[in-house]
C-alpha cells in the first residue's frame, strides 16, 4: 500500500534531480526552480524509462537495483517509487510506453472499418515487426532467462505484453460483424492463441538465438500472409 502523502508526490515532481546534481554535465543543470513544466516532466519520465529500460537488458532484471537505476537516471528512489511503485511497476511502465509508441497512430482494431481480412493481415505484419526488433528479442530472452528466479518479471512482461494483446484481439473478434464471418461454437478465449501461433509459429523459439541478419519487411509479410490465411481456414464460415 502507497502511504505517500499527494502532497509528497507532487514535490518530488519538482525534485527529480536531487541535491549534487547540479553540475554542469548533469541532465538537471540550467533547470528552473519550482513545478516543472509538463513538457519538462514528459522528457525526465521518458529519459527515466530508457535508463531503466539500457540497464535491465544490460544486467538483467534482478541484478538491478533501483539504486542503481536512481543515480543513472538522476532521480531520487523515492521517485520511483512514487511514480511507480517500484521495480516492477517500473518494468510495466517500460513495456506499456514502448508499445504506446509502437502502435501510435495505428487505427484501433475495434473500430477499424476495413475487411476482416486485411485488418488481420496488418496486424500480423506489425506483430511480427515488433517481435523482431532487438529490444524486444532482448527483453523476451531476459524474461526467459529469469522467469523461474524472478516469477514478478514473467507475471508483469505478461500482463503489459501478451495478456493487451489478446485482450485486443478478443474485442476485435467479438465485433458483431466479425464475429458473423466465424464458424459457430469457437471458443472466445481461442481465437486471440491460435491467431498468434499461427502468426508465429516457431519464431518465438528462434528468437532465443542471435540470428546474423534480421528478417526482410519481404520475409515478414510473406509470414504474416501465411499465418492469417491458415488462421481464415481453420475459423471462417
Amino acid at each position: 500500500m502507497n502511504t505517500t502523502a499527494p502532497t509528497d508526490a507532487a514535490a518530488l515532481d519538482e525534485q527529480d534531480c536531487p541535491e549534487g546534481h547540479y553540475s554542469p554535465d548533469s541532465p538537471c543543470f540550467g533547470k528552473a526552480a519550482g513545478r516543472p513544466r509538463a513538457a519538462d516532466k514528459a522528457a525526465r519520465r521518458e529519459a527515466l524509462l530508457h535508463t531503466a529500460g539500457q540497464l535491465f537488458l544490460e544486467k538483467g532484471y534482478s541484478k538491478v537495483s533501483l539504486e542503481m537505476i536512481a543515480r543513472e537516471a538522476h532521480v531520487a528512489v523515492r521517485t520511483i517509487y512514487v511514480k511507480f511503485g517500484g521495480k516492477a511497476g517500473l518494468l510495466n511502465a517500460i513495456i506499456a510506453n514502448g508499445r504506446e509508441h509502437y502502435m501510435a497512430g495505428v487505427e484501433s482494431m475495434e473500430t477499424d472499418p476495413r475487411p476482416m481480412e486485411e485488418i488481420l493481415h496488418d496486424f500480423g505484419l506489425r506483430f511480427l515487426r515488433l517481435c523482431s526488433m532487438p529490444t524486444f528479442t532482448n527483453l523476451h530472452r531476459m524474461v526467459v532467462a529469469e522467469a523461474k528466479t524472478t516469477p514478478e518479471l514473467a507475471e508483469t512482461f505478461f500482463k503489459a505484453g501478451p495478456q493487451l494483446t489478446r485482450e485486443e484481439l478478443g474485442r476485435f473478434f467479438a465485433r458483431p460483424e466479425i464475429k458473423a464471418q466465424l464458424r459457430p461454437g469457437l471458443r472466445d478465449e481461442m481465437l486471440p492463441v491460435f491467431l498468434i501461433n499461427c502468426i508465429m509459429g516457431d519464431y518465438m523459439s528462434r528468437l532465443l538465438f542471435p540470428r546474423e541478419h534480421a528478417p526482410t519487411n519481404d520475409e515478414l509479410r510473406i509470414r504474416a500472409a501465411e499465418g492469417v490465411d491458415l488462421f481464415l481456414h481453420g475459423v471462417r464460415r
